[in-house]
């Protein structure tokens, strides 16, 4: 065991010296938010909502929003967080998913970060409305590979990915599993992994459904939101929470 322990730490530690951060490549600030997500609709029982994986700590703080009867977004990449309050105030006024991504980005200063680089020509960032249809954009800064796919009722994107295989088995393993919602959304970021999902690795996952009162409890329109910050194998600990769900059908 300690042989073993001993072979994954030097192996690692190759890693590390010959890939250097993405911030350090690019110039930035921070590391962007290199990661790969879904989002979906189930017009069944209209619930909607995404789910993400990436090498970062706690990715789930600030990439997935969602409102009832309103519509969800995911925002990344050299991400500017506001895009995603912003995207659901414009979608709340009934604005169609494309121009939701147009406005944001002719509202986009371009600011930076503290003093340094966070360019615009980075930001990733997708929309879904009440009804599935759906609108992403993918800056040509964001880090390479970088892309993303729309599907029926989906949209699937990523940045420092290994391919677009990744993005294409997200919206396929989302088209094809049957059943619920968080089990289809789960279904793909599985599917994004096995196509070797962000280059760096995995630590974090999180997940985010929603419908007007179809949470549990009085007024609660949240289904379903789970986050997993800090794990070796995020993406099978955030399955196993969603198939722990007390209010799953047995």
């Amino acid at each position: 065991m300690l042989k073993r322990w001993v072979v994954c730490l030097v192996v690692a530690a190759g890693v590390l010296a010959t890939r250097p951060m993405a911030s350090q490549k690019l110039g930035l600030p921070q590391d962007p938010v290199a990661t790969f997500s879904i989002l979906g609709y189930d017009p069944a029982t209209g619930e909607f909502g995404g789910a993400v994986q990436s090498r970062v700590y706690s990715v789930g703080n600030g990439v997935l929003w969602a409102e009832a009867g309103v519509g969800a977004a995911a925002t990344q990449a050299i991400v500017d967080v506001s895009y995603g309050p912003q995207a659901i105030e414009l979608l709340r006024k009934g604005t169609k998913p494309a121009d939701v991504i147009k406005q944001i980005l002719d509202k986009d200063t371009d600011p930076g970060l503290g003093r340094g680089r966070w360019p615009k020509e980075g930001r990733q960032f997708a929309v879904i409305n009440p009804v599935g249809e759906t609108a992403v954009h993918t800056g040509p800064q964001a880090s390479t590979w970088a892309g993303h796919k729309q599907g029926k009722f989906c949209t699937a994107q990523g940045n420092i990915l290994a391919g677009p295989a990744v993005v294409e088995g997200m919206v396929k393993a989302f088209e094809e599993t049957k059943g619920r919602l968080d089990d289809r959304l789960v279904a793909a970021l599985e599917a994004g992994q096995a196509a070797g999902g962000d280059t760096r690795g995995m630590q974090s996952a999180a997940l985010l459904i929603v419908k007007k009162d179809g949470g549990p409890w009085l007024h609660n329109d949240v289904v379903l939101r789970l986050q997993v910050d800090d794990h070796e194998q995020p993406i099978a600990e955030l399955k196993r929470l969603v198939l722990k769900n007390p209010r799953r059908p047995r």
